[in-house]
């Protein structure tokens, strides 16, 4: 979208993701290393995503938070795991297994191979730029795990777990009706208390 037909929803989310990105690229590696382990330990923590018999989760780019362990960890579990690509029609998974090589996408992603069957994971682990109390996230601004998010609801229930560090906590994120909040977000000091709004939908069992 060319910015002089951008909404001022679209500028401010601009604005808010460029600073928590800015914040989190001036972490220090070790300490993003340090925090994706304990950020893992949490996520591992949550009683449902044991349930989910796919995993919808993510190879890390830049400065994000880093999922491998948690990867890992499914797999140690029993769990299967799908990778996005990035496609015409937003994101599709595609089952991936430990030792598989990956190819190269757009924006820089690593992603499976055209030829493996896609998959409706159950569970998403939900990668973001900005965050608030409320589980709103704002992502990259295309809209790709909205959109994912959105369309394997229709099959049933998805369980979503946003990962970020601390810094990229914003005190509120200027949500649009078509954006959905998470049911979980992990940063490396634990388990983020979420503020669910009255209107929400009730939560279903963790």
């Amino acid at each position: 979208m060319a910015p002089h037909s951008a909404s001022p929803t679209s500028l401010l989310k601009a604005e808010l993701r460029s600073a928590a990105l800015a914040r989190r690229d001036a972490l220090d590696p070790d300490l993003r290393r340090e925090g994706s382990l304990r950020i893992a330990d949490s996520v591992l923590g949550v009683a449902a995503l044991a349930e989910a018999p796919i995993v919808g989760a993510f190879w890390p780019i830049r400065s994000e938070v880093d999922p491998r362990a948690i990867i890992t960890r499914l797999f140690e579990r029993g769990q299967r795991v799908a990778l996005p690509k990035v496609t015409p029609d937003g994101l599709v998974f595609r089952e991936w297994k430990a030792g598989e090589a990956l190819v190269r996408g757009g924006f820089g992603l690593s992603e499976p191979r055209e030829d493996l069957p896609p998959l409706d994971p159950t569970a998403l682990i939900v990668p973001l730029a900005a965050f608030d109390r409320r589980g709103q996230r704002i992502g990259y601004g295309r809209g790709y795990y909205d959109q994912a998010i959105a369309r394997l609801s229709k099959n049933g229930p998805v369980l979503t777990i946003g990962v970020a560090f601390s810094v990229q906590e914003i005190e509120t994120v200027p949500a649009e009706p078509h954006d959905r909040p998470l049911d979980h977000l992990m940063t490396e000091a634990g388990p983020v208390h979420l503020l669910k709004a009255a209107s929400d939908a009730p939560a279903l069992p963790r």
